[in-house]
Parts: structure tokens; sequence; C-alpha cells
């Protein structure tokens, strides 16, 4: 029998990889060798990992900036459209092998590093994740970029350059430490800086009213330094740019408020402008009213509309000189997404500019503002919900403030006609809420602001009509709209799961990769043994792999024959960890009582970070590790159950996990997940989903047929009954006899000997305030879960379910979600074609 294949050698198998031709490997090696001379040549003779993993970076960003500068050319030429993404998170992970898969690079580059004698994957793992978002949000303008440019949109991601990103977490004695992510400690091969286009930003001061217009005067001066990364699509030569801003203080920086003395101190003063670009705020669906949090909101907008401005101004088809003066036009060329209430104030901005700076009517301008911009809501959570202070504003942005005024006085103004002496609607819909302390209600300035609001998910847009923003809907449904989210198949498919990959195209080629709906050819094959036996032997492959990883990261013996059980996301009460926890504890209480019985071993996996100062999210991962203790050094349970946190979950993390899952856990009250994207990439890896109906998952139980996912629990018609009945906890605590048990066993400390109450605050919670109603579905759950175990134990059957929720994937592909925004919202064409790449002569 022949050896196994090495991973270098299956790699090289893989057509979706690109075409290894011996000139490009020729060329490639000598390109590697003359980067890693420039890196040595400075000041050492010895090259290290860093130096071998920087050398390849600068040999595939080469290929990257022919590409880059010719499409801007290009963009600049034919004057299109341009779309505009502001995101205070882009969650983009590496770079390197995304952008090998986009260039048809992987097979080449593969084949240059190993004839270079050096490990590409070894390389591969020098590179930090930029972690510049929180989860889903951030993650998903990440795809979007992807999929802006692979479908030859004129787009730019603006953002800002946090010099830390998301905390790295660490395990200790079972708690969450945060420790400072600091990413380009070593540099970041893959950005510009673009001082020529440094941009001024104003803070504080005050305003000043003349016969002429109005003065906002006497402010603070924060510079925006703009850094750009190059953002290929998938194979049609075209590359896009994320700019991301930095802050910098002024050279005058309040040294001209010093006399020599205070010199030392007003240098050292500069850190504080420069600090708005310091740090991500670690909050998921979360909003803290932070005077920082919106300096760094109103910063990435000002810079990002005077950049667009100036964009707007300086094209025109054929021409260099500054033409484009009437900014009425300006909706005709120029789209600007909000990526949820963060970027807001792009709204009262560019009213500011375009009345205070280019002298426009109210009416003119606001006429602009409304057609120009675009709103997406990504959560119905009341504590997400951004309501910033009046006085804060009135301090820092007080132009600002009352541009918000004057918008609210005529919104008002207009719903009062409508709905004459019903003040209790004005009360609802006006942009202040007052009370306690006057705030301003940042999604109803959006709303207002918007020609176009949607949803992420279509329960979610219906909800949000429904309930959140009825009255809004009601004055003007035509601007509400539904796009489901999607993910991007080159990174989470291509990329993380090549042998899937691989396995598709050869059933049905390679063209699904830019057109996902094609999966739905994969049903053909569904009773196809050599294709079952062949998407078993994947996930086999994927599992082992990720095996090998977790013993040599946590020591832990893993069964790969076990079920791989995953929930991996952001720990949140309304995700609903803890009802896996109650799961868990029942599985191993059955075990327990029944040490012989034949049970399905599983190894179930939760990862995920909580906020910092969120002390419940931090004491589940205390309990998970908890029953993980107790768990897996019991001998009578053995291998048949493990329970392993997965430590620092992240990008580059969810790229390993996922392709090895087996079951997807989806388990978020019904109505309270908008979307969810985490979801879909099990469901495209060959993981089953057990969920609730809530957020994507209902439009995944649609297009891949519900009886081949595992639904249970409320939905959103039982929740509200819940709700008007009222949920009262004891009444399953005492009519469930194993919840019962479990329940009194963390309470008890039997997972916390040495500390009989150290989870008294979960129990509390759950008994008495539990605003997600866990054990509402907790028997549901395990009623599911025992249905989940008895298909796995045929391995045919549970494959073929695997078979239909794959080709049921197509749906859930950013590049369809992109299409919609683009047609429906932004007024654009996408369009597959290529453009010529830099080296051709045309």
């Amino acid at each position: 029998m022949s050896k196994p294949l090495t991973d270098q050698e299956k790699r090289k198998q893989i057509s979706v990889r690109g075409l290894a031709g011996v000139e490009n490997v020729s060329d490639l090696k000598t390109n590697f060798n003359r980067h890693l001379h420039f890196t040595l040549v400075k000041d050492r003779n010895v090259a290290t990992k860093r130096d071998y993993y920087f050398a390849l970076a600068h040999t595939v960003r080469d290929h990257l900036v022919g590409r880059w500068i010719r499409t801007q050319q290009h963009y600049y030429e034919k004057d299109p459209k341009r779309v505009y993404y502001l995101s205070l998170e882009f969650y983009m992970g590496r770079t390197l092998q995304n952008t090998m898969v986009n260039l048809a690079l992987e097979n080449c580059c593969d084949e240059a590093i190993y004839q270079l004698g050096l490990d590409m994957e070894e390389l591969q793992d020098m590179e930090e994740d930029a972690g510049l978002g929180n989860g889903g949000l951030g993650r998903l303008a990440a795809c979007f970029l992807d999929s802006m440019a692979t479908l030859g949109l004129a787009a730019y991601g603006y953002g800002i350059r946090y010099e830390f990103g998301i905390f790295n977490q660490k395990i200790v004695n079972g708690w969450q430490v945060e420790e400072a992510d600091d990413w380009l400690r070593y540099g970041n091969p893959w950005e510009k800086a673009r001082p020529e286009y440094m941009r001024p930003v104003h803070f504080y001061g005050r305003v000043e009213h003349h016969p002429d217009g109005v003065k906002w005067v006497d402010t603070q001066v924060v510079l925006a330094l703009p850094y750009d990364t190059p953002v290929p699509g998938y194979r049609n030569n075209i590359v896009n740019t994320m700019r991301l801003w930095s802050a910098k203080a002024p050279c005058e920086f309040h040294l001209k408020d010093f006399n020599v003395g205070g010199y030392i101190q007003a240098v050292l003063d500069k850190n504080l402008a420069e600090n708005i670009s310091r740090v991500l705020y670690p909050n998921d669906n979360f909003f803290e009213g932070k005077e920082l949090r919106l300096k760094q909101e109103y910063f990435v907008v000002a810079a990002t509309l005077q950049d667009i401005i100036r964009r707007f101004k300086a094209s025109k088809f054929g021409s260099t000189e500054v033409v484009r003066m009437d900014l009425t036009t300006l909706p005709d060329k120029v789209a600007i997404q909000l990526n949820d209430t963060h970027p807001a104030m792009a709204i009262p901005e560019l009213m500011r500019i375009l009345i205070d700076d280019e002298k426009l009517t109210w009416d003119t301008a606001w006429d602009i503002t409304v057609r120009t911009c675009a709103y997406t809501n990504h959560t119905v959570l009341p504590e997400a919900l951004e309501r910033w202070p009046v006085d804060l504003f009135q301090n820092l942005l007080p132009r600002h403030l009352e541009i918000i005024y004057e918008i609210n006085r005529r919104h008002l103004e207009r719903i009062s006609a409508l709905y004459p002496g019903d003040h209790d609607r004005l009360r609802r819909m006006s942009l202040i809420e007052e009370g306690g302390q006057k705030k301003i209600n940042m999604a109803h300035l959006c709303i207002v602001g918007s020609h176009a609001v949607n949803g992420v998910a279509q329960i979610h847009s219906n909800i949000i009509k429904d309930t959140v923003f009825k009255d809004f809907y009601d004055v003007d449904p035509q601007k509400f709209q539904n796009k489901t989210n999607g993910i991007t198949p080159r990174r989470w498919l291509v990329m993380c799961n090549p042998g899937l990959a691989e396995v598709i195209a050869e059933r049905i080629g390679e063209d699904y990769i830019r057109d996902l709906s094609q999966l739905k050819n994969l049903l053909k094959f569904v009773d196809d043994d050599a294709f079952i036996r062949d998407i078993a032997k994947v996930k086999q492959e994927n599992k082992m792999k990720f095996s090998a990883y977790l013993e040599e990261q946590y020591k832990v013996k893993i069964n790969p024959n076990s079920m791989f059980d995953v929930q991996v996301k952001r720990i949140h009460e309304y995700k609903r960890q803890l009802m896996n926890c109650l799961h868990i504890i029942t599985l191993y209480n059955r075990i327990k009582k029944e040490p012989n019985k034949a049970w399905t071993p599983r190894t179930i996996m939760i990862g995920g970070k909580a906020a910092p100062g969120y002390h419940t999210a931090k004491m589940i991962i205390k309990l998970i590790t908890a029953i993980g203790e107790v768990v897996n050094n019991d001998s009578v349970v053995g291998d048949r159950l493990k329970v392993i946190f997965l430590e620092n979950y992240r990008v580059t993390l969810a790229e390993k996990v996922i392709p090895a899952a087996d079951l997807s856990e989806q388990i978020s009250t019904a109505g309270t997940e908008a979307s969810g994207t985490g979801n879909m990439k099990f469901m495209l890896n060959g993981a089953l989903t057990i969920g609730t109906m809530d957020g994507a998952n209902v439009e995944m139980a649609e297009e891949a047929e519900e009886e081949n996912l595992f639904i249970f629990g409320m939905r959103v018609k039982d929740v509200e009954a819940l709700d008007k009945k009222g949920y009262d906890a004891m009444e399953y605590y005492n009519r469930i006899p194993e919840l019962k048990q479990v329940m009194d066993q963390i309470s008890g400390g039997f997972f916390s000997p040495g500390e009989p109450d150290q989870f008294k605050d979960i129990v509390k919670m759950l008994m008495h305030h539990d605003r997600f109603k866990v054990f509402a579905d907790y028997e549901d759950y395990i009623k599911c879960q025992d249905k989940v175990s008895a298909l796995y134990k045929n391995t045919k059957e549970w494959t073929k379910m695997v078979i239909h929720n794959i080709a049921g994937c197509g749906k859930f592909s950013s590049d369809r979600t992109i299409a919609q925004y683009a047609r429906e919202i932004w007024g654009m064409e996408p369009s597959l074609e290529k453009i010529a790449a830099p080296d051709d002569t045309r």
C-alpha cells in the first residue's frame, strides 16, 4: 500500500488552488529571495521564521500592486457610482492565504516555498490576525469587502486603524483574563500609509451665527492619517481599497499654550489626541456611552466624508482639473452604507458640510443627504441601541447638536401633520428622548436621515417593522427592506476547507466559487455512494487535523470518532451558552446513571470572548471550564464525553474549528439573534445545525428543508405569548426532574467543591430573572439532542443530511447579499467581468 500523502502533496492535487507553472514558481523563488535579501541586508545574516513570512508576504503583495493601481485608474476613467461602506469594525483575520486564493497563487507559492525547504503553514502562522472587530458585525464588513471586489463594484471600506484590536483571551484557573492585542508590533506588510491624504477633524469649540452663515470656531484639531489595505476580488484582477484612519496630533498641538516650562508636558499631551485610534471598544451588542467612543465615531465619519467629497469633486471622465462643483449630483455618484448606528454622525456631518461649507439651502442639503445614506440595523436588544447624552454632544460637537435639533424639529412637524394631536406618537418618534437626562436616539436619526433601512435576516426585518420601528414603518413603509446576511465562500470554503471545495469541484466544476447557487446541483449526488464516502472522508480528515491541534494546544486527548459538537460565538446571555451547559450536565448524569449503555460519544467545544465588563458572561466561562474539570477527569465517563473551552476564539481559530465540526449550536431565544453568520459557515462546511427558529436559521431551514435541520424550541409567537402570561422558571424546575437535578448540582457546589456558592449569581438569574427563558426551551432541546445522537450513529444517513445542507447554502453567499444591496439600495449593477491584468498589453 502506498504511504499516505503529506499535507503538501495533498494540497498540490487540489485544482481550486491554481496552477503551479514552472516559470511562475521560478519567478516566485527569485522574488522571495530578493525580498529576503532586503530584509537581512540591513543588520543580520541569519533569517528567522518571521523574516521568511515577511519575504513571502511582500512577494505576494507585489502581485497585488499592479492590479490595485490599474483598478483605481479604471475607476477614475470610467467614473462609476462609488459605494462607501462605513464601519467602526472590520474583522479581517489574516490576509496572506486569502490573497493567494483570490489571485490563484496558492499552489504556485506552495511549490516555491517547498522547494526552498520551508513549511508554508509555519510561515502562515507567523501572521497576526487583524482583529479590528468584536464578532458578527465586524466579520460581515470583511466578507462584504471581498464580495464587493469580486462583483466589480467601485467600493471602499472606511474605518479606524486601531492600534489594539479585540483583546487576546487567556484562561487562567478557568477565568477569562484579557491581554492587549499588539497586532502591529512587528509591522503590517499589507498596509500603505497615505500621508498625502491626511485630513483635519474638529472637536469642541463653539458655534457663531452670522448673516452669511454659520461658523464652528475655537475647535481642537486632530489629524486623520489614512492607511490603505488592498482588497482583491476573486480572480477578476480587481483590487479595491480599505482605508483605515489613524489619529495624529498636529505639530502645533498645544505647544503655543505653554511657556518653556510646559514644553515637555505639551509634547506628552499629544497622546490625548492620538488615543482616539488607540483601542477597539470590546463590547458586542452593548452600548457604553463613553466620550472616547463618540470621538471615534465622529473621527471616522468626518475624515471619510472629506475624502468622499474630495474624490467626488476631482473625478470626471477623462479630466484632471477640479470640475464637479455641483453637489446636487452627489447621490448619483456616491452611496454611503452605515453599518449599524456607529457611523450615524455621517448624517449631520454631511448636512454640516453642505450647509455651512457649500452654502446649500437646508432642503437641498437634506434631499442630497437622504438620497445618499442608507442604514443597516443589526440588533433589537434595547441595551445595544446607541443613545448619546445631549450634554456630551453640546460639549464635543455643538454644531452637530444644532443640526440634529433642526432635523428633529422638521421631522416632528411632519409627524404632527400626519397625526394631529397624537402627542404620545411624537414622544415615541422623537430623535431626542426626554427624561432624567436628554438623549439622542441614533437609530431614529439613521431612519429619518436615510432612504433605505434594512434588517439582516427576514425574521429580523419583520420584527423591526412590526415592533421596534413600527411607528417609522407606518409613515415610510417604502424605506424598509431585508438583506439577509451572507459569508464569502472564498475564505469560508476554498481557503479553510480545500478538501471539501475540491470534492465539490470534482462533481459540479469550479464556477460555484463565484456563483454559490450552483451548489444546488449537488442534490443529484445525494444518493451517490462514492460522493457520500468522499464527503464523510473529508470531514474525518478535518477532525483528525483539528484533534492534533487541540492535543498540541490543550494537552487533552481527543476521540476523533466522537461527534464534534461546537458552539463558538461571543459569550452572551441571549446566545444561551448556559442552555448548552445544562445539556452537558444532563448527558453527564445519564452516562453516570447507566455507564454500560452505548452512548454516542461527544466532544463538546464552546468558545468565545466575554466583554471585560460583562460579569455574567465571565461567570458563564468559569462555569463551562468548571464543568470540564469534573467531566473530563471522571474515569466512568472516559472518552464518551469531553468538554473543551476553546481559548481566544478569533477568525483564525474559526477557520480551523468550523471545517471539523459535526454539530453547530445556534440556540438563541427566538427573536434575539438578528441573523448570525457562524450558522452559515458551519452549514457550508458540512456540519448539521441544532437551532431555534431565530435569525437566518429560519431561512437555512427553508433552503435545506426543515427536516434536514434539528429545529426545536419556542417560535417568536410562543415567546411573546409566554411574556404575556409571565415566565415562571420555577414551574419548569419543579416539573422536570433532570433539570432540577442539574440546577441542584450547580447551586450545591458539585462543580465548585472548593467554593459551593461560586455560581449563585448564575443560579439566581436562571431561576428568577432570566430574560432569555432558558428553562422554557430546555426540555425540547434535550429531546432534540437525543435525535442528533441517534442519527449520528448512522453515518450514511447523517452524511446524506449534510449533503442536503451544503446544497442549500447558495443563498448564504455574501455575493448574493451584496448584489441585492447594489441593485436595491445603492443603484449599482454588479458584474462578474474580469478586467485586464497589469501584464496584459490590451
